[in-house]
């Protein structure tokens, strides 16, 4: 944490969202350490001291701002005056301090009543402005819990993020949608829960597929009772609440009475039961003996990167692990990374009563302080020494060395393929970041625009943006009035929010709010020939922006990959070998966006098909409206249905069945 250290600020480390866990990326490239400009440096450390003069001498924090309004680094401390005027010494500075120091033009101050207060808001300003020199969680996504409704006759179990208005028991965090979804499907089969919604159950008139697989008890159409499906409601609850043995225990001693009773389909089905629950857990690998619930964090650093892998137990069962790659001064230790870290990591996350570390934190006593008061409830901080949670941790730490392993490999051949990339584009230097435009609609309808960004660590998904194209001044399905809107709206909002010196070309860093990780490509790929090159260099240039590389990626003959043909201004139009991972490598940016695109485009449509309704396919009216509804609850339904599902609601023909289908998968342009 930041209160009483001197020179341990973070530095600003370029990353984004990573494949590993859903969490953000490694850094890219080497740091930088060139010197701060003398004369910044003496104008920064006077503003410095101009502010602290004027600081109180109590708890608080600090937000230093650069020149253009922009926060730099968000701070706390017990004594703000006393820790301003620290940066205002004349030597012994890190580099990237005196880059900071040389940046600051003012500094914002904030007066807390205590330093625990102090370091709570400090999480949360963190979070929210993403100053540049601090360590960065780059993971907004809340956590997936499982649910088991409580305001229905008949409970429904399903997968639950964000805000709790349902009553019902939460049961989480886990570490990613697929363990819930593993989870709940061992659970439908232990204990025969329903999973569908509320208006697909009063909908029903016989039992689904879920019920012939052995998944549901189908409480919907009768064929339990709702005080037996209650009973397995309970014994649900007592599972997820850790009283598993207790449960299996239950379900044994029920065979072996219906064995007893020579009733082998009951203790058959008593006997797959148990094997289901057995599956959960053999799937948890190691567990906390004594621990109720806990989150353990181990932190590994290679290379000046650093990986922080998070295991969750509740329940006395482990329920997951996510890998995350938060941006850091390569200079910090292992530690200072993980004391920041998890600041920022409870700020808006429910925490649990024990928390196990791989290295001791800085202020360890406050942080626990903090989340106790946040939590109503006391924290325990622990950095084991022995023991069996000494081996829970050091599990956890093998995992992130894996993780960061993989991650060091993955982006130095993402690296070598942008090298690539930039000889065979004529490009000066390899792109830092690429923005790749698509478009998707159906005959002009529910028009589209999506751009994807990618770097050397991968797609940058939180940085993704779809345009929804007004088509007031263009004919609709006129592609090229769809380019030049959305590059239109794209480059005026980058003009305005990130303006760059006039000496500076696109992803030099020169923009408002970053050195290394400008929100200006190096490289901007459409998806078309040498119409939309055309028009998105005339877009361009219309704007402005003439220092910005630009190519366009033309389908094949009947659309074949690997025959894609190049277009690039001042040179003729170019194939590259069908083997050539270059060309693999743009089919990937190509068919990503391709993906955005169209998956917004379909919301889209969905969102228009629910306010117009059923009837505009041909052929349904009321009467077969309701029929569909009747049958499968919601629309939603209606779009993943089958053809053979279809043609089984009474008054739908196998015609029908087919229209229907077909207006539901029919592809986007």
């Amino acid at each position: 944490m930041s209160g009483a250290k001197k020179n341990i600020e973070p530095e600003i480390e370029p990353a984004s969202e990573s494949t590993e866990g859903e969490a953000a990326s490694l850094p890219e490239g080497d740091v930088e350490f060139e010197l701060a400009d003398p004369a910044g440096l003496a104008a920064g450390r006077e503003a410095i001291v101009r502010f602290a003069a004027l600081a109180p001498s109590g708890a608080g924090v600090y937000r230093m701002v650069g020149g253009g309004g922009e926060v730099l680094y968000v701070g706390k401390a017990k004594n703000i005056k006393k820790r301003i005027f620290a940066y205002a010494r004349p030597s012994g500075h890190v580099s990237r301090i005196e880059r900071m120091i040389a940046a600051t033009a003012s500094i914002e101050l904030v007066s807390t009543a205590t330093e625990t207060e102090a370091l709570l808001l400090e999480a949360n300003l963190i979070k929210r402005l993403r100053p540049r020199f601090n360590v960065l969680l780059r993971d907004d996504k809340s956590f997936p819990y499982i649910l088991l409704t409580g305001d229905h006759a008949a409970p429904r179990i399903c997968k639950h993020r964000g805000a709790r208005p349902r009553a019902g028991d939460y049961y989480g965090p886990f570490a990613s949608a697929g363990a819930v979804h593993r989870t709940i499907t061992a659970l439908e089969r232990a204990f025969l829960l329903r999973s569908c919604s509320d208006s697909v159950y009063e909908s029903r008139t016989r039992p689904c597929l879920l019920h012939q697989i052995k998944r549901c008890s189908a409480p919907c159409t009768g064929e339990i009772s709702h005080s037996d499906y209650s009973e397995l409601v309970t014994e649900a609850r007592a599972f997820l609440s850790g009283r598993s043995r207790a449960v299996k225990e239950q379900l044994a001693a029920e065979m072996d009475r219906a064995a007893g009773a020579l009733d082998f389909e009951r203790a058959a089905a008593l006997r797959d039961r148990l094997a289901a629950l057995s599956a959960i857990q053999s799937q948890q690998g190691i567990n906390l003996r004594g621990i109720d619930e806990a989150d353990v964090f181990a932190a590994h650093q290679d290379g000046g990167f650093t990986c922080i892998e998070v295991f969750f137990f509740r329940a006395g069962q482990n329920w997951g692990n996510r890998a995350y790659f938060p941006k850091a001064d390569r200079s910090l230790a292992a530690g200072e990374v993980l004391g920041e870290f998890l600041a920022q990591f409870y700020d808006d996350k429910p925490c649990p009563r024990c928390i196990l570390l791989s290295h001791d934190v800085p202020e360890r006593a406050l942080l626990a302080e903090a989340l106790s008061i946040r939590s109503g409830r006391k924290v325990e901080i622990v950095a084991p020494k022995r023991g069996e949670k000494k081996l829970v941790v050091d599990h956890a730490a093998t995992n992130a060395r894996e993780a960061l392993g993989r991650k060091l490999a993955d982006t130095a051949s993402q690296r070598k393929l942008l090298a690539a990339l930039a000889r065979a584009f004529d490009l000066a230097r390899p792109p830092r970041r690429i923005e790749v435009f698509d478009n998707s609609h159906i005959q002009g309808t529910n028009a589209v625009g999506a751009m994807i960004v990618a770097g050397p660590e991968g797609f940058r998904k939180n940085q993704y943006r779809k345009f929804n194209i007004r088509a007031d001044e263009f004919t609709p399905g006129d592609d090229y009035g769809m380019m030049r809107e959305v590059l239109t709206r794209r480059f005026k909002r980058l003009i305005s929010e990130a303006p760059r010196s006039p000496n500076a070309g696109a992803g030099d860093g020169q923009a408002a709010g970053g050195e290394e990780d400008s929100p200006w490509p190096d490289l901007v790929i459409v998806d078309g020939g040498e119409g939309q090159l055309n028009v998105a260099r005339e877009t361009l240039l219309a704007l402005g922006v003439s220092d910005v590389a630009i190519a366009a990626i033309a389908k094949g003959p009947d659309r074949d990959a690997g025959c894609e043909t190049f277009h690039l201004p001042g040179r003729h139009s170019f194939r590259l070998p069908a083997r050539d991972p270059v060309l693999y490598f743009v089919q990937q940016l190509r068919d990503e966006a391709h993906r955005f695109a169209v998956g917004s485009h379909r919301q889209r449509r969905r969102r228009d098909i629910r306010d117009v309704g059923l009837q505009e396919i041909p052929g349904i009216g009321p009467s077969r409206k309701r029929a569909l509804l009747r049958h499968f609850g919601t629309l939603k339904a209606i779009e993943r249905a089958s053809l053979a599902d279809l043609a089984q609601v009474p008054g739908i023909s196998g015609d029908t069945a087919r229209r229907i289908y077909e207006f539901f998968h029919e592809a986007a342009g």
